[in-house]
């Protein structure tokens, strides 16, 4: 399991996107109705300003409507939004109360002052103008996973899996719904549960590298080894030249006794990646059940060079030298793992 350790779930899930990345922000929300404001040519130059992101000259424009617009609460909260994408938060939260005022039930500048909000790391002040949001739109996955990121963020771990599960609920077809559900999950220490939001995550998106890897991952980590290959197999046709895809694929693919194939990827991750440690130490192996004792021997010495200090490497390097008919190599080497402490390869290239 020693390439395992260098993709763990945490680590996985903490790279995924925040919700937020999965919610249209409120610049995003942007739809400017042109009759609303009149048929305004302005409104044309903002939507082709947005469309080139020329988000200077947008808020120009979006201050001129406002001003020319004073009770139009569709020209606030557009005023707003681009400010926000601007980060003048100031002048955004501004525009988003007069649109408010005008127009209490009007969803976008509530979502405005949720992001203005989170922007600022203000998940507590967030949540208030999500729950509107949630109110207004009450069959959208969107605001309630964002309420469930702000729980997080405030260590309400119990309340962040509550409303990540509601949001799937709300909308069954939503990635990052099931992404937020995962991540939340995992913080409670219900790994099987966040595996299972994983995969339904990678339903929705089948030809996501990123997910097909974590799906991956997760099935290695629970030590379901067969499992983890069907992922890792499309997520190596999506991403390549991902070597630590090519290298878990390998090992999981050396651990059921599929080596040719397993050299194959674990070559390609070495190629991608010549100063990792583990795909040289899986190579070996792959190399020694094949018989093919000289390149097991050129696999464990460029992993005990990279990691000098795990042990478990010069065992197998041992091995390899006396099968190889080097007696002379495999007492020194047997010589230096005697000397080592059991470490993983990650305690080894800390210490290396």
């Amino acid at each position: 399991m020693a390439l395992a350790q260098d993709a763990t779930v945490d680590q996985l899930l903490k790279k995924l996107p925040p919700p937020e990345k999965f919610v249209k922000s409120p610049t995003d929300r942007i739809v400017l109705d042109a009759r609303t404001l009149g048929n305004d040519r302005a409104v044309r130059q903002l939507v082709e300003a947005i469309r080139f992101r020329n988000f200077g000259h947008a808020l120009d424009l979006a201050r001129d409507l406002a001003h020319r617009y004073p009770n139009n609460p569709v020209a606030h909260s557009v005023h707003g939004a681009i400010a926000y994408g601007l980060r003048q938060f100031a002048e955004a939260a501004e525009a988003c109360h007069r649109a408010i005022a005008l127009r209490p039930n009007y969803a976008d500048p509530h979502v405005g002052l949720g992001f203005i909000e989170l922007a600022q790391n203000r998940p507590a002040a967030a949540i208030p103008h999500f729950q509107r949001f949630a109110e207004l739109e009450p069959k959208q996955a969107g605001p309630l996973m964002l309420l469930s990121a702000c729980h997080e963020r405030l260590g309400q771990k119990q309340k962040a899996v509550e409303e990540a599960k509601r949001a799937t609920v709300v909308s069954p077809a939503s990635a990052g719904a099931w992404v937020q559900l995962a991540r939340t999950e995992k913080s409670v220490g219900n790994t099987g549960e966040s595996l299972r939001a994983i995969l339904r995550a990678a339903d929705l998106l089948p030809d996501s590298a990123y997910m097909m890897a974590t799906v991956g991952y997760g099935y290695i980590n629970l030590n379901q080894i067969p499992a983890a290959i069907p992922p890792l197999q499309r997520a190596a046709h999506f991403a390549p030249n991902d070597f630590l895809v090519q290298s878990q694929l390998g090992f999981c693919l050396e651990a059921t006794g599929q080596t040719d194939a397993a050299i194959e990827h674990l070559r390609k991750g070495a190629r991608l990646a010549p100063n990792y440690a583990p795909v040289w130490e899986h190579l070996g192996l792959a190399y020694a059940t094949k018989g093919r004792h000289r390149d097991a021997v050129d696999s464990f010495e460029r992993a005990v060079k990279i990691m000098p200090n795990y042990k478990q490497a010069w065992q197998h390097l041992c091995t390899e030298y006396r099968l190889a008919g080097r007696p002379d190599d495999a007492q020194k080497a047997a010589a230096r793992a005697a000397q080592l402490k059991t470490a993983s390869p990650n305690d080894s290239k800390k210490n290396g």
